[in-house]
């Protein structure tokens, strides 16, 4: 069952590291794994709070996704996130047929 990646851009603080975020998880091997499904386009926010962006990414697997975000390769990239801006950053499994 398919698993995405929901991640919310809330606010930006430092463009700068959200760009050597950026850098570094485009070289990421693993990036293979996953589809992006959207890409901090223009979003139109109709309830809640204001965000800035989302992306969402889809895997083939909860797994998978959650061995995507562990990765240290991974995790040492998002330091810069981290430092860059603030993020909501959620992993959900996709619902069955049915």
């Amino acid at each position: 069952m398919p698993a995405y990646v929901v991640v919310t851009r809330l606010r930006t603080r430092n463009p700068a590291e959200l760009e050597l975020y950026r850098d570094q998880i485009r070289d990421l091997p693993s990036a293979s794994e996953f589809k992006w499904l959207a890409r901090f386009e223009a979003c139109d926010v109709k309830e809640g709070p204001n965000v800035e962006g989302v992306a969402i990414l889809e895997f083939p697997t909860l797994d998978q996704a959650q061995a995507w975000y562990a990765n240290p390769d991974y995790q040492k990239a998002a330091q810069h996130r981290f430092m860059g801006g603030d993020y909501s950053f959620i992993i959900v499994e996709g619902a069955s047929a049915g």
